[in-house]
């Protein structure tokens, strides 16, 4: 057989091909379709009694490819791991020496086979000409902290899966980070469900200066309409009329709650009638705006949702693609970002110079920074050696790409690029206004400040290139102790309102702000929460927890409130960096959380063996005449007959019939034969839509059609 001088083994299939572009033919690039080994599902998998020894095993999905690997490995002289520069790539790197005997450092008569580990942050030529020439080992630190993530959460897992089954029914599962993650999401709901709203008032008047006033007042309390002005040209003079908020009462500051209901916020009014209005104060500034940070992970994922609407799982799926390459015409397969599993907003000195050299020579220098400007990591265990995501190449623009992108990938990427190329442009510059105005009936020794704020745009700076809303509004010319006529005073009702519900963007930003997860996590735990019935996604896009998430949540806040406490699981990942950082050995940090862990879990099981009073309810089972108890179900409590498991007869809870699935108001899109589409629940709890005639008619979507339609 022909020998491979040098065999290079990446993740995927598209990374293998970009970087094949960049190596010459001495060298072969194979993947490793992901992991090549894993721990066991059917068992445990961890020695618990032998410093928590991890038994792998190679899937019998995985199985074929190994032995292909095996064979190119044993042809070769060299052998490059280049997988991923994180911990998860460092251990597929690991894993891939152990599955195909390269740890043994021998071949055929004791010839030792040369083995390398490179990596790199993104996939150019460039890059990784530098990582063959830098060649390293592989990283145990890395590797074990990799495995103490892996252990610690098949330890939750598994052991706390079954507890779940006792107390409720098969098929719950708990974990360590997404119990956290549901438990956020259950409190925030607890939050609205107990909101009490609590009125408040605000005062606003519409205010002219006395020189354009008009000759035909409205009363105070009235809203002026421009058509109502009986003089030409007043239209023009209502130009400059402007709005000023009631801010203070006798040089005190009003709170929220200040004017409680609409009596005294009549009474305010009628103080205020026939009172003068003077400007006080008018301040002037100039403020500066800066561009946000280049994108993390969860940055991204973030405003990739808020933006398109894009789930974090789309967000890393097209990211991922984006980085591995993508085919750009006749330059075949490209690598357009870097590596998008990223804490750190560091960006090289590369890239720097060749964003600023960009901005000077396309918009020149006026819109590039004095000096390069850089941003400081706040994330909690960020890795600031690694980069921030950015363009691979800042000359390559959104117009150079689009004629090759599909529109998702188009749309990140464009984002991608312009919020890099916005951190090497100035501040944009807004003139700001405040102007106070004096108003008091003499009649009375009250007086009171209103307050208005104007801004307009005086320099666009990066914002040429990334857009945001400033929210320009001009107040006219207006100096101290200018006159001024009241056209109108309005009272505003409010109420306050609950806090919002979470949305991916927002429970990723506040369990990143807590130190939980890792880049790598944020989007299997949102998905996986909602793939397991815990949490659901509205049709608006905010997370509602259903029925089995909140009796999971308070069964293990109740029962293992260690798990999913937010700052337990923050130092856990704490403890996973210094794992990596080799400040900690992993054996010891398992052993600290498993040894109480077990015992706890040890007791509980205890509690259940002594079984808990079983609920009973007032009716009989309508098929055998015994008593029926309460029970909880995938979808909550229900009926059973007490003499289960000779009778099976179940009913819902207020034991009638269940309740006819709800119509949306349109006819199915299939069968179109009269049969409506009905709203319904999935075995884990998540909303679909089906056709009432199922099964005749198998039409179903995931998704509203009524919104589909719009």
């Amino acid at each position: 057989m022909e020998s491979i001088p040098k065999l290079v083994i990446v993740e995927s299939p598209t990374k293998a091909r970009t970087i094949s572009r960049f190596l010459g033919s001495g060298f072969t690039v194979a993947s490793s379709f992901g992991h090549v080994r894993d721990l066991p599902i059917s068992q445990l998998g961890i020695d618990v009694e032998h410093d928590f020894a991890p038994h792998y095993i190679i899937p019998v999905k995985a199985r074929p490819n190994v032995k292909k690997l095996k064979g190119e490995a044993s042809r070769a002289e060299k052998i490059i791991l280049a997988t991923d520069q994180d911990r998860e790539g460092e251990a597929i790197a690991w894993h891939l020496a152990q599955a195909l005997g390269l740890n043994e450092g021998k071949r055929g008569k004791g010839k030792r086979k040369s083995i390398e580990r490179i990596a790199f942050h993104e996939i150019t030529e460039r890059a990784i000409e530098d990582a063959l020439t830098h060649p390293r080992e592989i990283d145990m630190n890395l590797v074990d902290a990799q495995q103490a993530r892996r252990i610690l959460d098949r330890l939750v897992g598994y052991k706390l899966s079954p507890f779940l089954w006792k107390k409720m029914y098969r098929g719950l599962s708990a974990g360590r980070v997404q119990s956290v993650a549901v438990r956020l999401v259950v409190e925030r709901e607890r939050e609205i469900q107990n909101f009490k709203a609590q009125e408040y008032w605000s005062i606003v008047a519409l205010l002219l200066k006395e020189k354009n006033m008009p000759r035909t007042r409205p009363a105070l309390g009235t809203e002026m309409a421009v058509e109502d002005l009986s003089i030409k040209g007043e239209t023009d003079d209502m130009k400059d009329a402007f709005e000023a908020s009631l801010v203070k009462i006798n040089g005190e500051a009003l709170d929220k709650f200040a004017i409680k209901n609409k009596e005294e916020a009549e009474r305010l009014l009628k103080n205020l009638e026939g009172a003068t209005w003077t400007v006080s104060e008018v301040e002037r500034k100039a403020v500066s705006k800066n561009p946000l940070p280049p994108f993390t992970t969860s940055t991204l994922q973030q405003e990739a949702f808020r933006r398109f609407g894009f789930s974090a799982k789309q967000t890393m799926f097209l990211a991922q693609q984006l980085y591995e390459g993508v085919e750009l015409g006749a330059h075949g397969p490209i690598g357009l970002i870097t590596y998008m599993r990223t804490d750190s907003v560091n960006i090289s000195h590369d890239a720097l110079k060749s964003a600023r050299e960009y901005l000077d020579r396309t918009l020149g220098i006026t819109y590039v920074t004095p000096a390069p400007r850089q941003f400081q990591t706040r994330a909690k265990g960020a890795q600031e050696a690694h980069e921030a995501i950015r363009p691979t190449d800042p000359w390559r623009t959104p117009d150079d790409t689009k004629p090759f992108l599909e529109n998702r990938h188009q749309k990140l990427y464009e984002l991608i690029w312009r919020r890099f190329i916005a951190t090497q442009m100035p501040s944009a510059i807004v003139d700001r206004t405040t102007v106070s105005v004096d108003t008091r009936n003499h009649s009375t020794p009250v007086f009171y400040r209103f307050q208005a704020t104007g801004q307009t745009l005086r320099f666009d700076g990066f914002l040429k290139i990334y857009p945001l809303k400033i929210g320009e509004m001009e107040l006219p010319p207006l100096t101290p102790q200018d006159p001024l006529e009241c056209q109108a005073i309005t009272p505003h009702q409010h109420f306050t309102e609950p806090p919002p519900r979470f949305t991916e963007a927002t429970l990723i930003k506040i369990l990143e702000q807590h130190g939980i997860g890792r880049p790598s996590t944020y989007a299997p735990t949102l998905s996986t929460i909602q793939n397991r019935g815990y949490i659901q996604r509205h049709e608006r896009r905010y997370l509602q927890p259903t029925e089995t998430g909140f009796l999971v949540n308070d069964l293990l806040v109740a029962h293992f409130p260690q798990i999913v406490d937010i700052e337990f699981t923050a130092k856990m990942e704490e403890e996973l960096d210094e794992i990596a950082s080799g400040e900690k050995q992993w054996t010891p940090v398992i052993r600290a959380f498993y040894e109480p862990f077990a015992k706890l879990l040890e007791e509980k099981y205890q509690e259940v063996k002594r079984q808990e009073p079983v609920e009973t309810s007032d009716q009989r089972c309508p098929a055998c005449g015994k008593p029926m108890v309460v029970k909880l179900g995938r979808f909550g409590k229900f009926l059973a007959c007490s003499g289960f498991p000779e009778c099976k007869t179940t009913q819902s809870l207020n034991g009638k019939e269940k309740q006819k699935p709800q119509e949306i108001g349109m006819r199915c899109p299939k069968c179109q034969e009269g049969n409506v589409v009905v709203r319904k629940t999935a075995r884990r709890g998540k909303i679909f839509y089906g056709c009432s005639r199922y099964p005749a008619c198998d039409f179903a979507s995931w998704t509203n059609p009524l919104e589909e339609k719009k």
